[in-house]
């Protein structure tokens, strides 16, 4: 098994338990130096997408991650959500802090520019993610502050 650090959407722990049944939830923890945004507006969804990009210019920006065990059954399934072969996104390899140390982890990030604004939609199911799996209250309330536009549904 190797260890993939989850955000956005993925936080939810329901979620994850049906795209990724052969894959327990280890814990939780932070990518510091790192901060949430959004790109690929261009890419025709519902407005821009989750991603992370590292920000050593800021040290105190971090992102709340899951920690999941990911079992190799459930890679493929992983990667075609996360539209690997398309080039959507791609995998990378970031630390994680917890509370038992620093962990390595694989991580899946936008493969596309920074910019443009999600949809309030999207951003609503990040917080509700997010508060699934347990981030502090201000991480989820930051979330939910974040700018956005209708979707106009």
């Amino acid at each position: 098994m190797t260890l993939y650090a989850a955000f956005a959407s993925n936080l939810d722990p329901n979620l994850m338990a049906e795209r990724c049944p052969y894959s327990p939830l280890r814990g939780t923890g932070w990518i510091v130096g790192w901060r949430l945004t959004f790109g690929g507006e261009e890419l025709g969804w519902e407005g821009s997408m989750a991603t992370v990009v590292e920000d050593a210019s800021d040290p105190s920006h971090q992102v709340f991650v899951a920690l999941y065990d990911i079992h190799p059954k459930d890679i493929e399934r992983l990667d075609e959500w996360e539209w690997i072969d398309q080039g959507v996104y791609r995998k990378i390899q970031v630390r994680v802090q917890t509370l038992d140390g620093e962990q390595l982890a694989w991580m899946y990030v936008l493969n596309a520019y920074e910019g443009g604004l999600p949809s309030a939609r999207y951003v609503g199911i990040l917080a509700e993610a997010a508060e699934a799996a347990g981030a502090p209250d201000d991480y989820v309330a930051e979330l939910r502050s974040r700018p956005c536009q209708s979707s106009g549904h």
